[in-house]
């Protein structure tokens, strides 16, 4: 990546240039106080009330900034950075609207447990509740849907806030932290002195470490257990417990299923893995929790997608459950052994103690057997381009090598279903709110954070629009994302939901209006491609790998193709629609 955006000097050059204290602006404490946190690029749009914070950025070369096209943007971009980095994810917008527009964006992290800290700017502290120019009680809109909450007060609070806020947010259950900062706590002074020591919160010290006699359960368990299955999300991914989870698999041979925020925590080759469960999981997964007489849950929290009709999930198993989080554990499903810790540290524990049982070898045989009578398949075409085609023919250009993020709907599913991870930190997509918009400028983030590596943007026709200004930014920046729209005119999942559901009752769902992507690229100043068969699809996808560029490639593919199999609501997972394919 040859992105125009400059490289920032390490923290320990920063703390040295900064070790003598010495009276500062509120916001150039914000400012140095997130570059001695590790931060690499800030993702933000200005506005009144933080003028003095992005007048202290003028001329400091330091500080990375990214100026998206709209607060959502910038926080999906946050997000993506996150998601596909580990680090904590930074946005910053203007008071009331500004503000307001992040919302959705700090939802979607909140409910799939990413770390963020979004700035957002507020009218001076003796206007606060007075309903003044572009005020809003942010604070108290985020309530539900942030880790924690800061209104700066004082602006000596300032850095130990901002020093608490990273704690927060990349410990625990990770997720956003919002600090709202008045106007003249930016641009109050103060004598600025880093904090850079340990983070000490009473109140908050979450549980590392499991309980003993809760391990040695699970182990004498997995000992006595003829039918063990795993399922495991994306809390293996963000504790960085992917390789001790193939460590478990490998000493247990236990078969595994991975959510769909869990894609890449394991190997999709493995001969153990057997795809992603739920309601557009796999025939395997989703019949090996309905038999299995041991579900091992490891970093998920038992989605609604994930099993289906509660008093019908895996009604023969022994329920483990695995989380950092204590109040997710028997939350959605009732729990024999509840583990509470860090999922690195439980499964390295684990792999102290645990072998394998000759008792699931028969297990063993019977999940090879449906995976080999019943994998992911549809009915190909050569008269129309099939969008299943299409992520195959990615994945077999990268062999799923590549970032991939997607928006929400079909294309994700499809996505999800035949492009294979086999590393983590590879698949961004918005999980538990399902938010259109998300998939391309979380793509620019996640390219940010890895700018030697290929990121793919998969989108829908619908959520393309909803944020496709941000082409601007790749063409500004020549962030090279590889933006892949899979066009079928159509709201496609709620279509197919229509279809299934309510009767072919189509109700506003046409976007045969939608603009021309490829002129919309061009204005922006970015390669725009169509392909309308496999032929130009072959052709103009080599075409975007070749350019070094950002590029967007439009797949023109079938309007009336479903996303199957397909568990529908109230139904058991077992009980699938698996289509005519």
């Amino acid at each position: 990546m040859s992105a125009q955006i400059p490289e920032v000097r390490s923290t320990d050059e920063l703390r040295q240039k900064w070790m003598e204290p010495e009276v500062i602006t509120g916001s150039e404490i914000l400012l140095r106080s997130l570059l001695l946190e590790g931060v690499e690029c800030v993702f933000g749009y200005p506005g009144g009330a933080v003028l003095y914070i992005y007048d202290a950025m003028y001329g400091f070369k330091d500080f990375k900034h990214v100026l998206t096209r709209h607060e959502q943007g910038a926080i999906h971009a946050a997000d993506g950075y996150a998601r596909a980095s580990g680090k904590v994810g930074v946005c910053i917008a203007t008071s009331g609207p500004g503000a307001t527009n992040l919302v959705t964006g700090i939802a979607t992290a909140f409910m799939d447990s990413v770390p963020l800290v979004v700035i957002t700017g507020n009218v001076v502290s003796s206007l606060i509740g007075t309903d003044a120019f572009q005020e809003a009680d942010i604070t108290g809109i985020t309530m539900p849907i942030t880790k924690h909450s800061y209104l700066v007060r004082d602006v000596e609070e300032l850095p130990r806030i901002i020093h608490e806020a990273f704690h927060i947010a990349n410990t625990g259950r990770k997720g956003p932290v919002l600090i709202d900062i008045p106007k003249d706590i930016s641009a109050a002074q103060t004598l600025f002195v880093p904090q850079t020591g340990p983070v000490t919160m009473r109140g908050y010290n979450p549980t590392v470490l499991p309980n003993k006699i809760q391990l040695d359960k699970l182990t004498q368990a997995i000992s006595e257990a003829e039918r063990p299955f795993i399922l495991a999300g994306g809390g293996v991914v963000y504790s960085g417990g992917h390789e001790a989870l193939y460590e478990f698999v490998r000493k247990t041979e236990i078969p595994i299923t991975t959510t769909l925020l869990g894609l890449g925590a394991f190997p999709s080759g493995h001969e153990l893995w057997t795809g992603m469960p739920g309601m557009h999981g796999t025939y395997t997964s989703n019949q090996a929790i309905q038999q299995s007489d041991l579900l091992i849950c490891i970093g998920a929290r038992f989605d609604d997608r994930v099993t289906g009709k509660l008093d019908g999930f895996a009604p023969q198993a022994k329920i483990v459950h695995i989380d950092i989080d204590p109040a997710e554990i028997g939350k959605n499903v009732a729990t024999d052994i509840p583990i509470v810790g860090d999922v690195k540290a439980v499964l390295e524990l684990l792999n102290q103690d645990v072998k394998r049982t000759d008792r699931a070898d028969a297990w063993r045989a019977q999940i090879q057997r449906w995976k080999n009578e019943k994998p992911y398949s549809y009915k190909d075409s050569d008269a129309v381009l099939k969008p299943q085609w299409v992520i195959e023919l990615l994945d077999e250009t990268t062999k799923g090598g590549a970032i991939v993020t997607t928006d929400v709907g079909q294309h994700q599913m499809w996505a999800a279903q035949y492009y294979k991870f086999n590393q983590p930190r590879s698949w961004v997509t918005s999980g538990g709110l399902g938010t259109m918009g998300f998939g391309f400028p979380s793509a620019i983030g996640a390219q940010v954070a890895n700018p030697d590596r290929l990121v793919i943007s998969i989108n829908g026709d619908g959520g393309m629009q909803m944020c496709s200004q941000e082409l601007a930014i790749c063409a500004i920046n020549n962030i090279p994302v590889k933006i892949v729209i899979i066009n079928n005119q159509v709201l496609g999942m709620v279509r197919q939901w229509q279809e299934l559901i309510y009767n072919n009752r189509y109700s506003h769902i046409d976007l045969a209006g939608s603009p021309d992507f490829v002129k919309l690229a061009e204005a922006y100043g970015v390669k725009g491609l169509r392909a309308t068969n496999k032929e130009e699809a072959r052709r103009a996808w080599q075409e975007a790998l070749d350019t070094p560029g950002p590029v967007v490639v439009e797949f023109v593919v079938s309007r009336e193709e479903n996303v199957y199999p397909m568990v529908t609501q109230g139904s058991t997972i077992d009980q699938m629609l698996m289509g005519d394919e």
